[in-house]
């Protein structure tokens, strides 16, 4: 075959691989942080505000920790007034989280109006830990990667005394 042939064939090989992931993601079919936020945006009629310049905190609290904290993500509902089932919000928080993610804690007060969903999953050295918290009328949405050996070290460095009250050692 003449080179003539491979030229325009691997041109069009190059814009397959580069816009069906762009045509997919357009078309919502987005897992991880932004598939579960734009999902409860959708299905909630609500829009999230995101922390600006977190790209930044992120990076200074991964230096900050020695590596112990990465991949910082924060997304907040104010003035979330949408009626929430609790098992609706688990399956669409589950199925938009993708492979790997395990619940952890499910929460749900008796009249529904706070729910706390935790999923975890391994990320080589470190635990993905993704949060979405409903206190009344505010939905908060959380993903972040921590070292647990090094949330352990923090943690372990407070004990409870008899008056209830945190000290370090």
């Amino acid at each position: 075959m003449s080179r003539h042939f491979w030229i325009p064939l691997g041109c069009a090989l190059l814009c397959v691989a580069i816009v069906v992931p762009w045509v997919a993601r357009a078309a919502g079919d987005v897992n991880g942080f932004d598939g579960v936020v734009g999902t409860i945006e959708s299905r909630y009629h609500a829009r999230a505000t995101r922390v600006p310049l977190l790209g930044l905190a992120s990076m200074i609290a991964r230096g900050a920790t020695h590596d112990g904290v990465r991949n910082v993500h924060v997304a907040e509902f104010e003035h979330f007034s949408a009626p929430v089932d609790g098992d609706e919000l688990n399956r669409l928080v589950a199925a938009r989280l993708g492979q790997g993610w395990e619940r952890v804690i499910r929460e749900t007060s008796r009249k529904g109006g706070e729910q706390t969903l935790i999923f975890a999953r391994p990320e080589d050295k470190l635990m993905g830990v993704f949060i979405v918290d409903l206190d009344q009328q505010e939905m908060n949405v959380v993903e972040v990667s921590v070292d647990p050996d090094h949330l352990m070290e923090t943690v372990n460095k407070y004990t409870h005394n008899d008056r209830g009250q945190d000290e370090p050692e």
